[in-house]
């Protein structure tokens, strides 16, 4: 069982429409967040909380095919200078949150370790195209800081997703709730598999073995899928097959189910529990228990 309890977020609209500025805040919490789209940045700058320190994440598209977001990570002892700067020379972000204190309790210190924790963070779930490189050792706090700190950070990680940015979550503990989800398996002629439904996609764990070619008909989008993945390392020849050489979340079980065999698949059928039941009868049976 999870030890999650219910927790409160403020979500204020800046000028009343929900492309443009968001001021986020969480009850009992000295922290702030404050999001828009590059579109809006003009909005965002001039507010008085980014006259301080802050900590910083822009996110965009990826390059590739393989991950589904790309994000920078950064701090400063002013976030207006250093997102102005940011606005000029970094061309592949289009969303900004920006994090700072209302009660003025964040210094050099304690920024440059919020950074050092999501660049870790997010390199572990490897959830994203991460244009930051390693994380910078973590400045000497006292136990008390790092405490405030971690809970500083606890209350940014629940905020991240409500702008859509799951970078930090590793994908098998997004969202699992009070239950913990059930691992499938595929097994075929071809392939072999571990995979979990999260609740932003299908995780197929490291390891993975697939159909070394795929059929003429595959779907375009799965061969070229396939093919990013292969060019990106994350699938690597191993003799008749290819192997999976980390975890990755697909967008759906199909996906993950087309990409393994090398053709079309309904995913929903072909991944199973350990006692044999598909994804489909397990999610019918728990409508069925409600």
């Amino acid at each position: 069982m999870s030890d999650a309890h219910g927790t409160t977020i403020q979500l204020f609209l800046a000028d009343g429409t929900p492309d443009g500025l968001w001021v986020v805040d969480n009850w009992n919490w000295s922290g702030k967040a404050l999001m828009s789209s590059r579109l809006h940045f003009a909005a965002l700058r001039i507010r008085p909380e980014l006259d301080g320190p802050g900590v910083y994440v822009l996110t965009g598209p990826p390059e590739g095919a393989v991950k589904q977001e790309r994000i920078y990570i950064g701090e400063t002892d002013v976030l207006r200078d250093r997102l102005d700067t940011q606005q000029k020379n970094k061309d592949f972000w289009t969303k900004v949150i920006a994090f700072t204190a209302k009660d003025d309790n964040l210094n050099k210190a304690y920024v440059r370790y919020l950074e050092s924790r999501l660049i870790s963070l997010a390199k572990e779930a490897n959830r994203v195209e991460l244009e930051n490189g390693p994380a910078t050792a973590l400045p000497a706090l006292s136990e008390s800081e790092r405490s405030y700190l971690e809970r500083f950070l606890g209350n940014m990680l629940l905020i991240y997703p409500v702008r859509g940015v799951h970078a930090f979550e590793k994908p098998d503990e997004a969202g699992a709730g009070t239950t913990a989800p059930e691992r499938l398996y595929h097994k075929g002629k071809d392939t072999k598999a571990e995979g979990l439904e999260t609740s932003d996609g299908f995780l197929v764990y490291k390891g993975a073995l697939a159909r070394s070619a795929a059929v003429p008909s595959i779907h375009a989008y799965g061969l070229d899928l396939r093919e990013s993945l292969t060019a990106a390392g994350v699938f690597v020849p191993e003799g008749e097959h290819l192997r999976l050489t980390e975890d990755h979340l697909f967008n759906s079980p199909s996906t993950a189910a087309m990409v393994l065999q090398g053709r079309t698949s309904n995913g929903r059928i072909e991944w199973k529990n350990a006692a044999g039941t598909s994804l489909k009868e397990l999610q019918e049976q728990a409508l069925d228990q409600d």
